[in-house]
């Protein structure tokens, strides 16, 4: 009983020596009526995990929006240098989203939406700064292919600037 609370223990205390961060992208927020929140994981100097969840308020019938209206995004991140304030990764990542298609019924003129789930493999590029009082912001572009469904968009992309705290 002791070795499995003393294990226990060290496996938890890792967790909380391990660098983290809470960020929002205010990109999606102002420029599209989306909001997206990520939590990041440091398991190494060099590389981190992390999860990403966006929510789309923006109305169908607007000119321009994401497609998606609930995106949960897995992803991994390797970081290119050991500079503390400024870095570059790569990211690879799975999205798992969820949108409507609009679809054609002949002899109908109105509109019609069919409800989709798919999950998307993708790559992303970007950079980050970290202040010495853990303000973060974090930079990053790329595009993931959707694999599974022939009624969601082809490509999923993965663009953001996120504001966010590190502790």
């Amino acid at each position: 009983m002791k070795k499995a609370f003393l294990i226990a223990v060290i496996f938890i205390s890792s967790f909380a020596q391990a660098q983290q961060e809470v960020k929002v992208d205010i990109l999606d927020a102002l420029a599209l009526k989306t909001v997206e929140v990520s939590y990041e994981y440091y398991t190494s100097e060099q590389s981190s995990i992390g999860i990403s969840a966006l929510f789309n308020f923006e109305k169908k019938s607007s000119d321009f929006r994401y497609n998606e209206e609930l995106m949960i995004t897995p992803y991994f991140r390797h970081y290119f240098t050991n500079n503390t304030n400024w870095n570059y990764f790569g990211e690879v990542f799975m999205g798992i989203n969820t949108g409507e298609k609009e679809i054609e019924v002949e002899g109908s003129t109105i509109k019609q939406y069919k409800e989709y789930t798919d999950g998307a493999l993708g790559i992303a590029f970007g950079s980050k700064y970290v202040s010495s009082g853990g303000f973060v912001i974090d930079v990053h572009a790329g595009l993931g292919r959707n694999m599974f469904s022939s009624e969601s968009r082809s490509v999923v992309p993965r663009v953001g600037i996120n504001l966010g705290y590190r502790f």
